[in-house]
């Protein structure tokens, strides 16, 4: 259980918010104001119920202070998203900070320095940490996607203030939650991407959680190769082939079934419109690699999805970034945002490659939750704790919520 902003009359009280504002920039101007635009719910509603909102996050990696990963190019981004201006500081701690926060009035907004300047910060060191609740009155942690990271401000400062979820936290966790812990059954899962060896964790987890796991990209490959299929030149982790019948095993035991491709689209070379041909898995060519699920195996998911009512999806079935290769992943994409849309399905995706291919399938606003967390989303679905969230739970909030904890 964990808490809300509802739990709290903000009025008056300054609000530390951690928000993750780590967003693509070139030539100093932020190229995707994506994540800046779901941040801004939380902060305009805290503004105006009174707040003084002060902003912490991460830009980029630096290694120490560097002018090249300031913070500033976010205030004009920032403010547009909140729709007023943005007050900002060039540091995150210390007396100058001390002093803008003091003269803040009520419904102010203003965002800090990247925190990512002091090494303390990612050594979750306890010193920082004070230093930066002794900013706030409360504090919101409203940025999942850094919620797997044990940093200062994104878990240390919880256990020192009256603490709760953001919106966009709020918005994350339900979602989630009403995916794999609380699903409505049956439960699918679509796992791809290029590699067993970086889902091990996951698939090991969902086996146990869903009742159809179907498992395309790259890593299908090493499933059919391990059921003593030849797969050419294709993508494939030969020395997982083990594993993979380890984790069919898994699977049988549990009750899971897990569905393969049964034709695939192979080509000579990984190109844009590059010669094709439709072959059954059975009948890869020596000199072919798989591309993507054939339109038989495309048909087989979405009739295997046909019964179910919660489906969570962690990567493409083929190389979708080029045509032709992008079929099967458009097509049960495409099928399953109809179904969200008609309310026969919960249909949460996320993880980097989920995004842009659910993105460019034109499903994004179909599903009912995209998330555009990466490790975090992956960490949560291999059943991991991430120590941002654990840190919010009732048991865990800062002393002086009442809450005991």
């Amino acid at each position: 259980m964990f808490r809300t902003i509802d739990s709290f009359d903000v009025k008056g009280k300054r609000v530390l918010v951690r928000a993750d504002l780590n967003v693509p920039a070139k030539d100093g101007k932020v190229t995707d104001t994506t994540r800046i635009d779901r941040s801004a719910a939380t902060l305009k509603e805290l503004a105006g119920k009174g707040a003084k909102v002060i902003v912490l996050t991460h830009f980029g990696r630096p290694k120490g202070r560097d002018a090249k990963y300031s913070q500033k190019l976010l205030v004009e981004p920032l403010a547009r998203a909140v729709g007023q201006p943005v007050l900002w500081a060039d540091d995150c701690i210390g007396v100058e900070v001390e002093q803008m926060i003091a003269k803040m009035k009520d419904g102010e907004i203003a965002l800090l320095e990247n925190v990512r300047f002091y090494e303390n910060e990612e050594e979750n060191d306890i010193g920082f940490a004070k230093m930066l609740a002794g900013l706030g009155d409360i504090y919101v942690n409203d940025a999942f996607s850094t919620a797997h990271r044990a940093h200062a401000s994104t878990e240390g400062v919880a256990h020192l203030l009256p603490c709760a979820a953001g919106r966009l936290m709020q918005a994350e966790l339900e979602a989630l939650g009403k995916a794999l812990e609380h699903p409505e059954k049956p439960v699918a899962a679509i796992v791809g991407g290029a590699k067993v060896s970086t889902k091990l964790d996951l698939l090991g987890n969902l086996v146990a959680r869903v009742d159809y796991l179907i498992i395309g990209g790259g890593m299908a490959n090493t499933f059919l190769f391990a059921q003593g299929k030849q797969v050419g030149k294709s993508l494939c982790e030969k020395d997982l082939a083990d594993t993979a019948r380890e984790i069919l095993e898994k699977a049988k035991a549990a009750h899971c079934h897990i569905v393969l491709p049964v034709d695939a689209v192979v080509a000579g070379e990984f190109a844009e419109n590059a010669a094709n041909q439709v072959v059954s898995v059975d009948a890869v060519p020596a000199d072919k690699m798989i591309l993507d699920a054939g339109p038989a195996s495309a048909e087989a998911i979405i009739d295997r999805l046909g019964g179910c009512k919660t489906l969570v999806w962690n990567g493409p079935l083929g190389a979708f970034e080029i045509a032709p290769f992008d079929k099967a992943t458009n097509a049960v994409a495409q099928w399953a945002a109809e179904r969200t849309v008609q309310g026969k399905l919960l249909t949460v995706g996320g993880g980097g490659d989920t995004v842009s291919a659910l993105a460019k399938a034109g499903v994004e606003d179909k599903f009912s939750y995209i998330s555009t967390a990466g490790g975090a989303f992956l960490e949560w679905l291999e059943g991991k704790v991430l120590p941002g969230v654990a840190a919010l739970e009732v048991k865990n909030c800062g002393s002086g919520c009442g809450c005991g904890g």
